[in-house]
């Protein structure tokens, strides 16, 4: 175990004595479970917990996230069961990609994966991809206009442009790291498949990426994929929104299993 790595479980260690709350599952949600990490990365370390029985027995609104300040590169926040299960429920893609992340911290309880268990009833192509359009066109929009542009940038781009199209493609939720989208969606020897590595070999070493002229091939296949998918979005199909009975069992389950 590397030393980030017993920090980060010292530190949620710490968060459950200091809230009293026990964390179900921790994940690794940023650059370095996506695939693409720089030598200065942040750990984005996110988490989900439960509190005690007594403390959802209120009338009261009460704070149902956890956050503590960035510091030493890490960022770490979770968000409340009941919290994470309502978002679930309106196929939530941030929740979903915490639940497929390749890095994890801490899941010493069940939860986790009754939750990916129902990700199939739950999923909302139609909500997804707005999701991963949204984020597309925002950093694109902010970073990859004029004729010199913020290299790095381009990951945050293509990946939910990559998104849409394995949505599009498979009526599922893609998954979470950069290199099995490229290589489903992007063909083989192409010029845009040949660009990508090109960049990605050069974030995995590590070097400096900032303002450099426009990859026109990538410019390119980002403008025409954003246009096509803001056509294709208010097409694609909803969640049925049927599994209120089964998401309240499974937090009734998760109280029990947690606190008895």
């Amino acid at each position: 175990m590397s030393d980030v790595q017993q920090q980060i479980l010292n530190e949620l260690q710490r968060i459950e004595r200091e809230e009293n709350v026990r964390i179900l599952y921790a994940c690794e949600s940023g650059s370095r479970a996506w695939g693409f990490p720089s030598k200065d990365s942040d750990y984005d370390v996110r988490f989900i917990y439960i509190r005690p029985v007594e403390w959802y027995l209120s009338i009261l609104e009460k704070r149902d996230v956890i956050e503590r300040p960035i510091s030493d590169m890490l960022d770490i926040s979770g968000w409340d069961l009941r919290k994470a299960l309502t978002l679930f429920r309106k196929s939530n893609p941030p929740l979903l990609e915490w639940l497929q992340s390749p890095i994890v911290y801490k899941e010493n309880y069940l939860v986790a994966e009754r939750i990916r268990r129902m990700s199939p009833y739950t999923f909302s192509p139609k909500s997804c991809m707005y999701h991963y359009l949204h984020m597309a066109k925002g950093n694109y929009r902010d970073y990859l206009q004029g004729e010199r542009v913020k290299i790095k940038k381009y990951f945050y781009v293509l990946r939910p442009v990559l998104a849409c199209e394995w949505i599009e493609k498979y009526n599922a939720m893609p998954p979470i790291q950069f290199d099995r989208l490229v290589e489903d969606i992007v063909p083989d020897g192409s010029e845009l498949r040949n660009v990508i590595h090109e960049l990605l070999t050069r974030k995995k070493a590590g070097e400096e990426m900032d303002y450099e002229p426009r990859i026109n091939p990538i410019n390119d296949y980002l403008e025409q994929k954003i246009a096509y998918f803001e056509r294709t979005a208010p097409r694609m199909q909803a969640a049925d929104g049927m599994q209120d009975e089964r998401l309240d069992a499974l937090f009734c389950l998760s109280l029990k299993e947690v606190w008895g």
